[in-house]
């Protein structure tokens, strides 16, 4: 995520929008408590099974928790808001799939999700065609918001895409500074799993670090579907590198970093968001020490605008952690549930026949101290909380070593 200069996120939560409390079911299709009057379902888009499921649970639990939290508030007037969860097992035709079964369903007024950029890509032309809001807590890839050609003219295709992540335009050379000017490593082997997200993250990475003075001793690509990457660890080993920067996701990242060390090439990967879950340490084993992720956001137990969250969520009793990005995907959530209070505001208390499209209008302004901070969306629909974190793996753990924001 971003580097350099540190910013302090002060922001205090509201009292009206983010006092939590302990919730009871967590079925994927619970109203929670019942204040009457309308129905509003905010749809979840994330991969609730497979490799990624850990971090797709946490989207899933944390949009609950803030929907269950709405209602408790009644805080909006004569709705009741319901959450209706979907898999698309990290794959984009599900996703697609998904998408075409939230719109057909009038009572969807907004999304969250997807995890994947690639996922997302699938889904944005379905949702926009419909002015159905969606905003992801994770997407990372930059053309989703600012067009394919964003590094020389920025356009926004989909007016009804938000996300509360910030970019790999800002991620990737936020670790190229940390990697070049902090770690002093100078030459580096990149490698990506060829996905929209892996791909995009490695080629900011690479361009930064470049510009720094670091030389790029050699690329390759990966297959995602694959668990054996002796052929490359070995390529690692004789180019000479002191560093390897991945860009992709755990479930590849981690056997690729066993591997790496098991050909003798004792030095650390470096990865993305993507790979900053625990699932990357267990799959790495014990060579993963020194191992590096950015992640977006400041760690959440270290903010003060998500004390509540971290401590409800836990007496709330889910079964899965709220994972890498719990506490933007209830801002998410929370951003849609503000919108929609807009939007019953500005018509007498009541929704209009063209909500959806009055929704992800209200979208564009929404702002709010949320569980991240301070939660708003600039031109492209992008979070203008750009704050970035280096954890790096100690004793079987991420920890955080640096957090800020990138200066280019």
């Amino acid at each position: 995520m971003r580097q350099r200069s540190l910013i302090a996120i002060t922001a205090a939560l509201s009292a009206g929008a983010l006092t939590l409390t302990a919730c009871g079911s967590r079925d994927s299709d619970d109203k929670g408590t019942d204040s009457g009057g309308t129905t509003v379902t905010i749809g979840i888009d994330a991969p609730l099974t497979g490799d990624l499921s850990s971090l797709g649970l946490g989207i899933k639990n944390s949009v609950d928790l803030a929907v269950k939290n709405a209602n408790k508030q009644k805080y909006v007037d004569g709705v009741t808001f319901q959450v209706v969860a979907k898999d698309d097992q990290a794959q984009a035709s599900a996703g697609q799939q998904n998408a075409t079964a939230f719109v057909a369903d009038k009572n969807v007024l907004g999304v969250v999700g997807p995890l994947n950029s690639s996922v997302a890509e699938s889904m944005q032309k379905v949702f926009d065609d419909a002015k159905l809001v969606e905003v992801s807590p994770a997407n990372t890839g930059p053309s989703l918001t600012q067009g394919a050609d964003w590094q020389t003219k920025k356009v926004r295709s989909y007016k009804s895409y938000f996300r509360t992540a910030t970019t790999d335009a800002i991620q990737g050379p936020f670790a190229a500074q940390y990697v070049y000017n902090d770690a002093k490593k100078t030459k580096v082997f990149v490698i990506d799993d060829k996905k929209t997200y892996g791909a995009g993250l490695a080629a900011t990475f690479t361009d930064e670090f470049k510009k720094l003075g670091g030389t790029v001793v050699g690329t390759q690509h990966i297959n995602p579907d694959s668990k054996d990457y002796s052929a490359v660890a070995t390529e690692v080993k004789n180019s000479g590198a002191d560093v390897v920067y991945y860009g992709g996701e755990f479930p590849q990242a981690g056997p690729l970093s066993k591997q790496i060390k098991a050909a003798g090439a004792k030095i650390p990967l470096v990865g993305g968001d993507g790979i900053k879950d625990d699932n990357f340490i267990k799959l790495a084993g014990t060579t993963s020490t020194g191992d590096l992720a950015t992640s977006v956001g400041a760690p959440v137990e270290d903010l003060d605008s998500a004390k509540t969250f971290v401590a409800d969520y836990k007496a709330a009793g889910y079964k899965e952690d709220y994972a890498a990005y719990g506490g933007y995907s209830y801002d998410s959530a929370w951003a849609i549930i503000e919108a929609v209070k807009k939007v019953v505001a500005d018509n007498d208390g009541k929704l209009p026949d063209d909500a959806r499209a009055k929704v992800t209008a209200a979208m564009q302004n929404v702002s709010f101290d949320g569980v991240t901070g301070k939660v708003s969306f600039d031109e492209y629909g992008d979070a203008t909380n750009k704050q970035l974190t280096v954890y790096a793996v100690e004793n079987g753990a991420f920890k955080a070593v640096k957090s800020g924001t990138f200066t280019g």
